[in-house]
């Protein structure tokens, strides 16, 4: 699955939910994704929070086969500024 495949699925999710913040997911070189203003895009800006993880385990994130809290605990993913934009993620995903 491409990022801009995850980016269309979030977007789809969004339709039905709220997002309060920015996000970014960091892909390292495969790219990022943005939430911001209840959207989702590839198109790199500043954000509240910023979430590095491989595509393959933002895949298994979005998917409910990652938890975040284990993710963070074997260092499969880092997250960094806003703390509580993070873990609004959390009712995105449910």
């Amino acid at each position: 699955m491409t990022l801009s495949d995850i980016a269309d699925r979030i977007r789809a999710a969004l339709s039905e939910k709220t997002f309060d913040g920015s996000l970014k997911f960091d892909c390292g070189d495969e790219g990022v994704i943005v939430l911001a203003e209840n959207s989702a895009t590839t198109q790199d800006q500043d954000t509240d929070c910023t979430i590095r993880i491989s595509r393959e385990n933002l895949g298994k994130l979005l998917t409910g086969k990652l938890n975040p809290m284990t993710g963070v605990m074997m260092g499969k993913l880092k997250v960094s500024g806003d703390m509580g934009v993070a873990l609004g993620l959390s009712k995105l995903l449910a």
